[in-house]
């Protein structure tokens, strides 16, 4: 069972990363990122609606949820954003690594946890792999690497952080199910205004349909196949392979989107991911 687990793991990475792939190649990322999420926060939402009305939250709860729309809102506009500006192979690494190394840090220094060498040594693979991706070297160059896109994708992965953590603390009081839809909600919100600013929005929904409707079921889908893998194998086990997702990312950016330095990006890659598989397993 364990074999299924792991293949189950590396299709919901490599369907992450073809729907950011998707969102990268599309014409109108807002308009993309909104429609693909669209379905699903239709599906959820009488049934989000129904556990929080039926649910005494307390105060906390709500104020928990007001942020997680928040950041939730905040993390769409970022993504877009960074998608229009940075390549896929160079943006998708920092964005997913960026939480996995905040995360260890924030809870060595105001939590009082440790990390063992392992975690040392993945948190130092992830600073090398961003700080290689980020294209700075120590000598002397004509070109300096673009700014924009790696800050984008650096705060895409402080907003992946923070919501990461609000959601850890309103798992108390809600189901996984309706924090995703909350997160989507969020998501949707944050975006609306751009989307519906934008020229020709039916012609476009209707032209681009099949890759929307692949998009809406890639975008659940890979946090499914996950949600199935941790029912059969111990999520410690398989959720550091999760994080392959970072090179089918790159590998997609490089050859479908023709996006250049491939092979450094590649290394750089991963280096972050395995980093993060060394956090993930050994790092406690």
């Amino acid at each position: 069972m364990f074999v299924v687990a792991v293949l189950l793991v590396l299709c919901s990475g490599l369907t992450h990363a073809v729907w950011n792939l998707f969102a990268k190649k599309s014409e109108e990322k807002s308009l993309f990122l909104w429609a693909i999420l669209v379905p699903t926060v239709i599906l959820l939402l009488p049934t989000s609606i129904m556990e929080i009305v039926r649910t005494d939250l307390p105060a906390t709860a709500y104020l928990l949820i007001v942020l997680s729309l928040g950041l939730q809102a905040a993390y769409g506009l970022l993504l877009a954003e960074t998608y229009k500006h940075g390549d896929l192979s160079q943006v998708y690494p920092i964005m997913r690594g960026t939480s996995t190394m905040l995360i260890p840090a924030i809870g060595i220094l105001f939590l009082g946890e440790s990390l063992s060498l392992w975690g040392w040594i993945g948190l130092a693979c992830i600073i090398v792999g961003i700080f290689l991706m980020s294209g700075w070297t120590f000598r002397r160059t004509s070109t300096a690497p673009q700014l924009k896109p790696l800050l984008l994708a650096f705060a895409v992965g402080l907003c992946t952080t923070s919501y990461v953590l609000v959601d850890k603390l309103n798992l108390q009081y809600l189901s996984p199910l309706t924090l995703l839809e909350i997160a989507n909600v969020g998501f949707v919100l944050g975006i609306s205004k751009s989307v519906f600013v934008i020229p020709d929005i039916k012609a476009k929904l209707i032209s681009n349909w099949k890759w929307i409707m692949i998009g809406s079921i890639l975008n659940p889908g890979s946090y499914l196949l996950f949600l199935f893998a941790m029912g059969i194998s111990p999520v410690s086990h398989i959720s550091p392979i999760r994080e392959i997702g970072i090179v089918f990312g790159t590998i997609l950016g490089v050859l479908v989107l023709k996006e250049k330095q491939g092979r450094k990006r590649l290394i750089s890659s991963t280096i972050v991911a395995l980093g993060i598989m060394m956090i993930a397993g050994f790092g406690s």
